[in-house]
């Protein structure tokens, strides 16, 4: 016999009080059981506790995601919290990792919340993005995107990403490990000139509202459930409520998924 290491997955069985707080979602129909069990093994990383990552982080924990790393190192100010519900008036000042901590853990005993307080760069991204399932990408700016997406890319990783600016918010599904396009393919060359909502401003609750969907997506991939948006992008221009979905195709020539790559 060979010394190769076989891998048995082992899910949690829920307890009483867990079959009691999970039992809504658990009666979804193509979740059931099993499909609670898998959320509650999941491991995600999500980037940026802000404006989206609020209302990813807030409804996966209420769901019962397992073990959330949020990566995150800037702190609360008292501009973000028109949007950033993760967070109240007491927290400005503290890192938004230890806010997001012990909220998250008021919310849901459950869940393991692991704070990654550093930037996210090739240094670190490849052994974070190998010890989770799935990535959220709720980041604000392109560096940080692009990074995220060579790193899922490379360990064939979901990455689940959205963006809000002004009025307008989108949400795409990234699947590397079903040889799909990439963010790159769809974003090749973001300029100096891409703008941030500290220069054009973001309404209150269209973050929630795309990262709602951002968390929806991700329990679909996890568990099975639904036909998940995989290799669409989906927006809204929330002034007019005008939704778009398109298709994505993979670039052959990516220097990050294609042919570009292995130049």
């Amino acid at each position: 016999m060979s010394g190769s290491v076989v891998a048995v997955w082992v899910t949690p069985r829920m307890n009483d009080e867990q079959l009691i707080r999970y039992s809504r979602q658990i009666m979804v129909p193509g979740l059931d059981l099993a499909g609670q069990e898998r959320l509650l093994a999941s491991r995600i990383l999500l980037v940026g506790a802000g404006g989206l990552g609020s209302a990813v982080a807030l409804y996966l924990a209420a769901s019962g995601v397992g073990h959330l790393s949020v990566a995150d190192f800037d702190q609360v100010e008292l501009t973000n919290l028109q949007r950033q519900i993760l967070h109240g008036t007491s927290d400005v000042g503290r890192l938004k990792t230890d806010s997001a901590r012990e909220r998250l853990g008021q919310i849901n005993p459950d869940v393991s919340v692991e704070p990654v307080n550093e930037p996210l760069g090739a240094d670190n991204l490849p052994a974070i993005v190998a010890g989770v399932d799935l990535i959220i990408d709720g980041s604000d700016n392109f560096a940080t995107r692009f990074a995220v997406n060579s790193a899922c890319v490379n360990a064939r990783k979901p990455l689940i990403s959205g963006a809000v600016i002004g009025m307008d918010g989108q949400i795409a599904v990234f699947r590397p490990d079903l040889d799909g396009p990439c963010y790159h393919c769809v974003y090749p060359d973001i300029g100096e000139e891409a703008l941030s909502c500290s220069e054009t401003g973001v309404l209150g609750p269209l973050p929630g509202v795309i990262g709602s969907l951002q968390a929806v997506e991700a329990i679909k991939v996890l568990t099975g459930l639904g036909e998940p948006l995989n290799h669409r992008l989906l927006s809204v221009d929330a002034l007019s409520q005008r939704w778009r979905r398109l298709e994505l195709r993979r670039d052959p020539a990516c220097p990050v998924c294609g042919r570009g790559a292995d130049q």
